[in-house]
């Protein structure tokens, strides 16, 4: 099968390699699936770099997430399932061989039924994106009535978490760098958008939430915006932080102890069981009801690996990066 592959860690045209590999077969429990599609997600770029792993084994196709149908099935697995479409997740957590490549085999968890009327592309956007977004919204404690601050409200995450808490009831307000990417805030169901770069985001926090703040905040970059955090919520606040632009940052800590707020942490990769069952279940459900808008910013060839990655580490398309295979 061809497959890209990096054995050792660099910059995307230094590493990544596209040729052929050994197509994998399903042991006991697992399925193969012949990918249509695999997500680029900012997790991935570090991990290539090695910023926040270094590389744990001789050879590495890359991307947790991606989508396709199932083609073989290993013993334990039901026939039925042969055919299936699916979109897969942590694909390349703890393992060598993720969805980079034209199959990848998985433990047949890891492959959800995808509805026929979403697309392959769709489908390579959910496992890291939808699933912090969905998890990260339901600790919020979201819910009607409530008020939601989503910080870059137009990236793979934030847009996701926009749905999200809209579909809980709250309104939301989105930290945004653009009018183009206010547009695609909106378009997800924010309420109001700031932009961050022209605007005093506190004061139209306020403004907007008739001084109160918000209810909680959905954090993209704890390193950039821990510092705001009090102006932005209410006392006994909440703070969900998926992500972080720096792995150290410096927490406001007088303000947000006489505050009483609440910092959490999420990381999809190891979320239980039983969160993963909630946030599938709930991503699936609005796939079949066709009210989750997936945000396919770039899609581009497997031959083009390089270029997808290099386009996250730019961090200038508006939405999510996908591979077609």
């Amino acid at each position: 099968m061809r497959a890209a592959y990096y054995e050792k860690n660099g910059s995307a045209r230094e590493v990544l390699t596209v040729a052929e590999v050994e197509t994998p077969q399903p042991g006991p429990g697992e399925v193969r699936v012949r990918l249509k599609t695999s997500g680029v997600n900012p997790s991935d770029v570090k991990a290539r770099e090695g910023r926040t792993r270094k590389i744990g084994y001789p050879r590495v196709i890359p991307h947790s997430d991606g989508a396709g149908e199932i083609d073989m099935v290993g013993d334990g697995v039901p026939a039925t399932r042969k055919g299936e479409r699916v979109w897969v997740w942590n694909g390349q957590w703890k393992r060598p061989s993720g969805t980079c490549a034209e199959y990848i085999v998985v433990p047949q968890a890891l492959a959800s039924p995808l509805p026929a009327s979403a697309s392959f592309e769709a489908g390579a956007c959910l496992g890291i994106p939808a699933m912090t977004a969905y998890h990260a919204v339901a600790v919020s404690g979201a819910g009607k009535g409530s008020k939601v601050l989503v910080t870059g409200g137009a990236g793979g995450v934030g847009h996701y978490a926009i749905q999200f808490a809209k579909a809980r009831g709250a309104t939301v307000l989105a930290t945004v760098s653009s009018e183009a990417k206010a547009a695609l805030a909106r378009q997800a169901g924010a309420d109001h958008t700031i932009d961050y770069k022209r605007e005093n985001v506190g004061e139209r926090v306020m403004a907007l939430t008739g001084k109160t703040g918000v209810d909680a905040v959905i954090e993209m970059d704890l390193a950039a915006n821990a510092k705001h955090h009090p102006g932005w919520l209410r006392p006994r606040g909440h703070i969900v932080v998926y992500g972080t632009g720096h792995a150290e940052a410096t927490i406001p800590a007088q303000p947000s102890l006489v505050n009483a707020m609440k910092i959490e942490f999420v990381y999809v990769y190891e979320l239980t069981a039983e969160e993963r069952a909630a946030a599938v279940s709930a991503i699936n459900r609005m796939l079949e009801n066709q009210t989750l808008i997936n945000n396919v910013a770039l899609s581009l060839p497997l031959g083009d690996i390089a270029a997808a990655h290099e386009a996250v580490e730019q961090g200038k398309t508006m939405g999510n990066v996908v591979v077609t295979l």
